[in-house]
């Protein structure tokens, strides 16, 4: 038995349904702050992604060459496809571009709980505004699209990329290695990040410091001891998000996201439930137009692990319930099953989900077929209510039967 590759699943339908459904919330939401669906190839140029991640992303990827001789990889995230597509097709169209995006993405890594090969990301991008206000509508969006589709105990962490960087600067790591630097503080992997520090001549002293700046943790009273441009930035993007009701926010100077392309305001948010993999969303604001090709553009983004915010939601004891069908169609008699997929027919025609026995059960049988197929209505088309113009309604949650015409049929079952 051939089963699917590893770090992949089969979504059955129950699974599925409960996802589109989940997707939709979260579409929503989005649009609901002025953004647009946008949708961009599974597959790019590898190029694309060693640009914005650097030569070492290829260990990760699913990689290979066409037939044509072409590098190419499965997408491991959607930021640069998008900001790829705005270079190639929307670079001249007016500013703010704000988009969304839904798809598959590919990573070879370990799987483990909520982490897989194919994994899917919702993400947004403010396209084309370096201001306050763009980073507050980035986090405000995540933070609405969390709450909607359900988390009852997540936060969102506020950091500034630019205070870290400084301070390495200020503290002699070269322009070329701040970002081996800031990978392993995104990790808060110290006993890596000293030796490394070492070795380019930072003293002990300047590594406690920065150690000791990762570790800057609070509510906005944080923001006092935030120096520069930095702080009256952060102080500006927390303002707006105070009267957008946004108030239970932590500032972390931690937050690193530990990529080149950064380069002011980040943040993170995190879900409790999930233990020491808590962060089911990032982003922040950043330039990547430039490594491909375009103008230099600042934007503001973020991702949303959609499978992440699901295991949250089961963590913490959400549940949903598939909907079901409206009607279940079955004959009394063999002579009736005509008349019966003519009445399905009927019924959705007129909007009504409605299924039909397809297998000649008898009666019992297809109602119990009915009843986990979680019909609402039971429809019973037999020849001595035919005769009549009518059918036997049976409400599967009650076991109440009416005869109802076949012309007020559709009417009944929606009403």
């Amino acid at each position: 038995m051939i089963q699917c590759p590893r770090g992949t699943r089969d979504f059955l339908p129950d699974e599925l349904e409960k996802r589109r459904f989940y997707e939709n919330k979260l579409r929503h939401t989005a649009r609901t702050f002025g953004f647009r669906e946008v949708e961009t190839p599974i597959f790019e140029d590898a190029e694309l992604f060693i640009l914005r991640s650097g030569p070492n992303v290829l260990k990760e990827l699913y990689a290979f060459e066409d037939k044509g001789g072409r590098q190419i990889a499965l997408r491991p995230e959607m930021t640069a496809p998008v900001v790829r597509m705005f270079v190639n097709n929307m670079s001249n169209e007016p500013k703010p571009i704000k988009v969304f995006y839904f798809g598959q993405c590919f990573r070879y890594e370990r799987p483990q709980s909520g982490r897989y090969r194919e994994f899917f990301q919702f993400g947004a991008e403010i396209i084309g505004s370096a201001t306050p206000e763009t980073d507050a509508e980035a986090i405000a969006l995540a933070y609405a699209m969390i709450g909607q589709i359900g988390v009852k105990n997540y936060r969102i962490r506020i950091g500034h990329i630019g205070v870290l960087r400084q301070r390495i600067a200020d503290a002699g790591v070269p322009s070329d290695r701040t970002a081996e630097v800031l990978q392993k503080l995104d990790k808060k992997l110290y006993d890596e990040a000293r030796p490394l520090m070492q070795d380019m001549g930072v003293d002990d002293e300047d590594i406690d410091d920065i150690f000791s700046l990762t570790e800057t943790v609070g509510g906005v009273e944080v923001l006092d001891r935030v120096p520069g441009e930095a702080g009256d930035w952060l102080r500006q993007v927390v303002a707006y998000l105070d009267v957008m009701g946004i108030k239970d926010l932590e500032i972390d100077l931690g937050v690193v996201r530990g990529l080149d392309y950064y380069t002011g305001m980040v943040f993170e948010a995190e879900a409790p439930a999930l233990g020491a993999e808590k962060q089911i969303c990032g982003g922040g604001s950043y330039t990547l137009s430039e490594l491909f090709g375009g103008e230099r553009v600042f934007s503001t983004g973020f991702a949303i692990g959609f499978d992440r915010i699901l295991l949250a939601l089961e963590k913490e004891g959400s549940s949903y319930d598939p909907e079901g069908i409206d009607a279940y169609v079955l004959s009394v008699t063999d002579d009736m099953r005509v008349k019966a997929a003519e009445i399905a027919a009927m019924l959705r025609a007129d909007g009504v989900s409605a299924d039909v026995d397809i297998m000649g059960r008898k009666m019992a049988k297809a109602l119990k077929f009915a009843s986990s197929a979680r019909a609402r209505y039971a429809v019973i088309v037999g020849a001595k209510e035919m005769d009549q113009g009518a059918v036997t309604l049976r409400d599967m949650s009650t076991g109440e039967q009416e005869l109802v015409s076949v012309d007020s049929l559709a009417d009944r079952i929606r009403g």
